[in-house]
This record gives C-alpha cells, sequence and structure tokens, in this order.
C-alpha cells in the first residue's frame, strides 16, 4: 500500500499548492472525481479474491479520508484567506479621531427670511405665497406692464418652450395681484372691505448671472391696502422694519424718487449706517411706491376708495450685510465650510 500513502501525499501537496477555490475542485477530481485515481483503483477491486477485495477496499477507504480530510482542511484554509483578506481591506484604525454626525443648520439665506417673517407678523402682515411658474398677465400686464412696455426689458426672464404665456416670475409681485382679487373677492358687496396686509417672500428667476447676480435669487414684496394708506405709512413701516432687523438705532434711511410701472409715485430706499465697515455709504435696500390705480383695478379694488404701498426688498442683500458675507456666490456654492459659520 506503499501507492495510496504516495498518492495521499501527492494529493495534499497538490491541494496545498493551489491558491483558489476553482483550482482546488480541480485537483480533488483529479483524485476523488468519477474518472479519478482513487476511483480507479475501487473499480478494480472486482478483480481481486474475496479476502484480497476486503483488506485492499478497506486501505483505499483509509486514503480516500486522508485525501478528503486534506481536502477539507485547504477549504477552511482558503476561506480563512478570504475572510482575512476582507477584513484588512475594511480594516478601521482605532485610533483616529471620532468623525461623529455634525450638526445642521439653516441656510443664511432662510435664516434672514424667517426673521424678515416675523418681525413683519409682529405689525400684522400675513404671509402669502403663490406659484414660481406664472402667467404673463400676472407677472407683466396685471402689475401695469403690458406687452412692448419698455420696462419688460429690464425683466428679461425664463419662458416655457411652446407657450409664451407661461413663465418663470421674475418677482413676488404676481402674489400681491393673487391677493388682492382673492381679498376683493371674499369680500364682494360689503360696505366696508378689510385691510389687506400681506408680505409675499419666495425665489424669482431673471436671465441675469455674474459676480453680483444670479438667475435665481429671493424676493420679499410687501402690500398694504386700505382707505386713507399713505406714503407717511410705507416710510414708517420701512424704518421701523430696517431698524428693528439691523438691530441698531443708528442708520439713517432715505426715499430716493424712481421709477416702477406698477407704483406711483415711486421710490428707492437706501439705508447708512452710522458705525462700522460701513460708515457713512448710501446702500440700495429696496424699492417702493405708492400701488398704481391700473394695479388695483386688475385686483378687483377700487382706487378712487382704497390706496395702498408696496415695496419689494431682497433678502440676499440683506443677508450680507447683516452678516458681512462679500461675495453672493457663496450662498449658492454649498460650501460646508461657509455654511457652518451660521449653525
Amino acid at each position: 500500500m506503499d501507492k495510496l500513502d504516495q498518492l495521499v501525499q501527492q494529493a495534499a501537496a497538490e491541494f496545498a499548492a493551489v491558491a483558489d477555490g476553482a483550482q482546488l475542485e480541480q485537483a480533488k477530481a483529479r483524485f476523488l472525481g468519477k474518472t479519478g485515481v482513487l476511483t480507479e483503483q475501487l473499480k478494480g477491486l472486482g478483480k481481486l479474491a474475496p479476502e484480497e477485495r476486503r483488506a485492499a477496499g478497506a486501505e483505499i477507504n483509509r486514503a480516500k479520508d486522508a485525501i478528503e480530510a486534506a481536502l477539507e482542511a485547504r477549504r477552511n484554509a482558503l476561506r480563512e484567506a478570504v475572510l482575512l483578506a476582507q477584513l484588512a481591506a475594511e480594516a478601521l484604525d482605532v485610533t483616529l479621531p471620532g468623525r461623529g454626525t455634525s450638526v445642521g443648520g439653516l441656510h443664511p439665506v432662510s435664516r434672514t427670511l424667517e426673521r424678515i417673517e416675523g418681525l413683519f407678523r409682529s405689525i400684522g402682515f400675513v404671509v402669502a405665497d403663490g406659484p414660481e411658474i406664472e402667467t404673463d398677465w400676472h407677472n407683466f400686464t396685471a402689475l401695469n406692464t403690458p406687452e412692448n412696455h419698455p420696462a419688460r426689458s429690464m425683466h428679461d426672464t425664463f419662458y416655457l418652450e411652446g407657450n409664451d404665456e407661461v413663465l418663470l416670475r421674475t418677482h413676488t409681485s404676481p402674489v400681491q395681484v393673487r391677493a388682492m382679487l382673492d381679498h376683493a373677492a371674499r369680500h364682494a358687496g360689503a360696505e366696508h372691505m378689510p385691510e389687506l396686509r400681506i408680505i409675499a417672500p419666495g425665489r424669482v428667476y431673471r436671465v441675469d448671472s455674474d459676480a453680483t447676480h444670479s438667475p435665481m435669487f429671493h424676493q420679499v414684496e410687501g402690500l398694504w391696502v386700505g382707505e386713507n394708506v399713505s406714503f407717511a405709512d410705507l416710510k414708517g413701516v420701512i424704518a421701523d422694519f430696517l431698524r428693528k432687523f439691523f438691530e441698531t438705532e443708528d442708520l439713517q434711511v432715505r426715499f430716493r424718487p424712481s421709477f416702477f410701472p406698477f407704483t406711483e409715485p415711486s421710490a428707492e430706499i437706501d439705508v447708512a449706517f452710522m458705525s462700522g465697515a460701513l460708515k457713512g455709504r448710501w446702500l440700495e435696500i429696496a424699492g417702493c411706491g405708492m400701488v398704481h390705480p391700473n394695479v388695483l383695478r386688475f385686483g378687483g379694488i377700487d382706487p378712487e376708495r382704497y390706496t395702498g404701498f408696496a415695496f419689494g426688498m431682497g433678502p440676499d442683500r440683506l443677508t450680507m450685510l447683516r452678516y458681512g458675507v462679500n461675495d453672493l456666490r457663496l450662498f449658492f456654492e454649498g460650501d460646508l465650510r461657509f455654511l457652518s459659520q451660521f449653525r
């Protein structure tokens, strides 16, 4: 039976030399397969005498058990090697500092919008909303800017392909029109229409992109309509808001004559801080004016009885002034190094 011992040693050596499971199965077939060396010896037992057959069969089975044990041992060794390689590849260096879960926070512009909404709510304004995809009528015509009006060139925007009557709104003023129409409808036939006070914050879009502009930006517009609403009311509301927003009485507010098709008279609102890095420098903050009679009519409100004022400001610019940010693009780049400062 020296040949069987040699066969066992040969099988063990071949099993030990293979590098993966597929090669191991091929080596197994050479010894234990249907045409394997050991299988052929088992087939030859029928040619032996009964006494010799019994003894030879026992030795062959002993060799088979030894080969199968060597096979299983190599299988286990290959599995362990794969596991060790995987563990090494996925190993964690426990000496490194933990990454943890960072704490999120509101975007600085969102913080500003919340602050603006809170300040105007405190004096009786309601926050109104409207669609960002608007009709040409709500966005321009109802705001006293008919087709071919020269003011439209300042509001070049994004139109939907195949439908020139639908566009991305260029300001939140359409929300004012929708609010007036709804207010007038709810109080139709009433002897006295209650005052309407709203602010309309939201995203707006214009074909404008450079270091100081973005094709998408934010606006907050306000509207106060009622009996005997005057420009003096407008000045008082705006001046009070700006001092509360910047948390200082140490600023000056001025109203500089301007033109907007939807207000008459119209003005630009400038502020000058009396201290700090911007001391003495006038900065444009917003636009405003008394609502044009045509806009009131489009909103279903009688301009002979009711008056109103409107204003519009850019929360992005207010955020830059409040937090000392000197580049508008930082708000839109998603840089965590910048945003984490406002958590």
